[in-house]
């Protein structure tokens, strides 16, 4: 790694009881052996359960390394022995007791890791990817089973996009980064709680634009089939897109929705409790990932086939990647192609 000091910040969007971003920033030192990672300038723990404890943060430091350098590398004291990690007490990052950490571990820890990697950018260009979903969407909800009258409570996190690399697209609806759940099926949740699930699909146009694109996230409904329920969302990314690299867009903002039985739609906040009633559906669009490098550069046909998968609109392939298709025949319209692309100023 070349030597010198690397610094990038991120920010959560709120905290849960307050609207204000709360800030990570990191500065890495590349040293002949030893490498520096100092979380100075990070705000100050916060009333809300976002906050890290000092395990969660080393183990975000760890991560990225192993993803930079070599994941084949033995777990053990001595291949961190060169790695010096400095977190102030008392901040969000290194929180002290009675700070409430709950969402440090399934959604701080993923913004720490797109810090990271941003600062790496700089440090390791061909390496690092765009930013991903940037959280886990977890989503918990109970109420009461209607047959016997006994408690129920379901809890899940939803997939979205992995952000573009150099050489290859991101990942289309998947967990990435601080996470390790995995899908269950809508069949086995229909079968034991009283949902019925009504969509979960990708959602067109969430990637971040790219030469190589990000993934796109998920859109996933369902519909409440009890009496009533408490929905409680813990999620990030509805109000800060994914970042992209290196003239990459950003990925798409997350979204929730509870629809009421009317049609009338209700915006949920990234993180709240709300009351569901019966015929409620609840709504989900997962963010996608960013998109690397210029969109323009991206080969047409790479374009015509997302487009015909259903991840890119006409709209967008035409707007971001200077890509004109045929909306009759869904051919590659080459002629005014090669002239938007020239307009943009592409080569």
């Amino acid at each position: 790694m070349p030597k010198g000091s690397y610094s990038a910040e991120d920010c959560l969007e709120n905290t849960g009881t307050s609207n204000k971003k709360v800030k990570i920033k990191v500065t890495i030192t590349v040293k002949k052996n030893q490498l520096l990672i100092d979380y100075t300038g990070t705000d100050k723990q916060v009333n809300g359960p976002v906050n890290a404890v000092l395990g969660v943060t080393l183990s975000g430091v760890y991560y990225v390394l192993r993803c930079l350098t070599d994941p084949f590398i033995s777990m053990n004291d001595g291949c961190y022995r060169s790695v010096k990690v400095h977190v102030p007490e008392g901040t969000l990052m290194n929180a002290t007791p009675p700070a409430p950490v709950a969402g440090g571990n399934v959604e701080t820890s993923q913004r720490n890791v797109d810090v990271l990697l941003k600062a790496f950018a700089r440090i390791l260009p061909e390496k690092v990817c765009a930013a991903c979903q940037g959280t886990m969407n977890n989503i918990a909800v109970g109420g009461m089973t209607p047959e016997n009258g006994k408690p129920w409570t379901f809890y899940e996190t939803i997939a979205g996009g992995f952000g573009g690399r150099k050489g290859i697209d991101g990942v289309d609806a998947v967990h990435s980064h601080m996470t390790n759940t995995m899908n269950t099926p809508i069949e086995a949740i229909e079968t034991i709680y009283p949902i019925r699930f009504l969509k979960y699909e990708l959602h067109e146009d969430s990637g971040g634009p790219g030469k190589w694109r990000g993934g796109v996230g998920l859109e996933r409904s369902w519909m409440l089939l009890a009496s009533s329920a408490t929905l409680s969302v813990l999620a990030e990314r509805t109000k800060i897109s994914p970042w992209g690299l290196y003239g990459g867009k950003p990925g798409a903002k997350g979204k929730y929705y509870v629809i009421k039985p009317n049609g009338k739609r209700i915006k949920v906040k990234s993180k709240c409790t709300i009351r569901m009633e019966k015929g409620d559906i609840f709504l989900v669009r997962t963010p996608g990932g960013g998109g690397y490098g210029n969109p323009l550069e991206r080969y047409p046909e790479l374009v015509h086939r997302d487009v015909l998968d259903g991840l890119v609109s006409l709209e967008v392939a035409k707007k971001d990647y200077g890509v004109v298709i045929n909306p009759v025949t869904m051919e590659i319209d080459w002629k005014f192609t090669e002239q938007l692309r020239l307009t943009e100023g592409n080569v």
